[in-house]
């Protein structure tokens, strides 16, 4: 009976009384689905063609940068219409084809890796576009009083796609011998998402929305700047997106160094390495209605600093499993990153409603693109510069657990930060 309390088993009652998230959970269960199987491609894959060190580093940064060049044209260009859900159909068969030259990388031969990293960035920029486009398009269809069940529904079941797609990929890409199996193995992968990016365009055509009587926007420079100066004057916002920088830069140091710590220091194989998201969102399932209700009771800001702090636990774990030097320390490390993972659903689940509290209505796709380009250049940069700390300390075991340690000393500010803000806005507690 107790496993029964974790299964969605209360979503037919609620899509009943609330048609709209009947689509969204649709929606979670396809882009879920398709972002952990692309997502475990990625650097394997690009492994697999032959990438070197510092082409590995590119399928972070590119992608990355070239969101930061479109995320702007593209959030002032849905301001400008009205209709978002066509917009939000149209990046996802951009994000389509995207990976679907992805699955072709390996037929350009010696120019491979950057056929791959081309086709990578293209469908990483479209997926930024769509989440913009998706987050500005949900306040339409979904009431302010529903959101918070909505996104906890939608959340749950990316979580429990979380739990299966990474373990599948590594039993399967772990029973394979041969490179050139599971080089067409990645392929396959990637034609998977491409048809489950394509069930969710036709699942955002059945959204049934308003018809709309307004005319479309005119986008001019003197628009632009006038958004661009309520942007700045709008204090809250600014304190938010200052904030949640700091926090993600804590995070996104590491990006790179769990992956080195994984395979280098705690030698996980494919296996292992699934276990890690399969743990972490398992344990996230099972707080996750917890969180929920927290975020009924006291706002959604508060709990978004036990997030952080359990997201500063991870740094802790990973010097403790590097340091046991024993057979069974892959496991332990993967019961550690669970424990940690204990408040991290608040991350996803309160980031973009403690946005939707800050923005201005007029201006909503705009202010969301702003802050959407400031986390980019975050995760662009910030992996970089953690493995060049990493080196600076001496490129060591370590070097590692030094780094580590000062990862835990800025999460612990980040969280501090965040606590603050809190305390010093009571107009952001609810």
């Amino acid at each position: 009976m107790i496993l029964f309390k974790y299964l969605p088993v209360n979503v037919i009652k609620f899509i009943k009384s609330n048609p709209i998230a009947a689509r969204y959970v649709v929606d979670g269960l396809f882009i879920g689905s398709a972002v952990n199987i692309a997502a475990s491609n990625v650097n394997l894959f690009a492994m697999r063609l032959g990438a070197n060190d510092y082409q590995l580093s590119l399928v972070q940064f590119l992608p990355q940068m070239f969101t930061l060049m479109v995320l702007i044209p593209g959030g002032l260009y849905m301001d400008s219409i009205v209709n978002k859900k066509r917009i939000v159909i149209v990046t996802l068969a951009v994000i389509l084809l995207g990976y679907l030259l992805c699955s072709l990388s390996p037929f350009s031969g010696v120019n491979a890796i950057p056929f791959f990293l081309t086709s990578l960035s293209l469908a990483g920029g479209a997926m930024a576009l769509y989440l913009i486009a998706w987050q500005s398009f949900f306040p339409n269809v979904v009431d302010h009083m529903a959101r918070n069940k909505v996104l906890t529904l939608r959340t749950r079941i990316i979580l429990y796609i979380n739990v299966i797609v990474p373990v599948l990929i590594g039993i399967v890409l772990a029973s394979i011998g041969t490179l050139k199996g599971k080089i067409i193995a990645h392929q396959a992968f990637f034609l998977c998402t491409c048809l489950l990016l394509l069930l969710n365009a036709l699942n955002f055509r059945r959204f049934r929305t308003a018809r709309f009587t307004e005319l479309p926007k005119r986008i001019s420079f003197s628009e632009i700047k006038k958004a661009g100066k309520s942007l700045l004057h709008n204090k809250p916002f600014v304190i938010f997106a200052l904030s949640a920088l700091f926090f993600h830069m804590t995070w996104h140091l590491d990006w790179t160094l769990y992956f080195i710590g994984q395979v280098q220091y705690l030698g996980m194989n494919e296996f292992q390495l699934g276990l890690v998201p399969m743990g972490a969102a398992a344990i996230q399932i099972i707080t996750l209605k917890f969180w929920s209700r927290k975020n009924e009771r006291h706002g959604v800001v508060l709990p978004f600093t036990f997030g952080i702090l359990g997201l500063s636990l991870c740094p802790v774990f990973m010097i403790i499993s590097v340091s046991l030097r024993i057979p069974a320390a892959p496991y332990l490390f993967i019961i550690f990153h669970m424990l940690a993972h204990i408040p991290f659903c608040v991350i996803t689940l309160n980031l973009f409603q403690c946005l939707l509290q800050v923005v201005d209505e007029k201006n909503r796709s705009f202010s969301m693109s702003v802050f959407a380009c400031l986390l980019c250049f975050s995760n662009a940069v910030m992996p970089v510069a953690g493995v060049a700390l990493y080196h600076f300390l001496g490129g060591d075991i370590n070097g590692f657990r030094y780094t580590f340690a000062i990862l835990f000393v800025l999460r612990i500010i980040a969280a501090g930060f965040w606590f603050l803000r809190w305390r010093s806005m009571p107009a952001v507690k609810s």
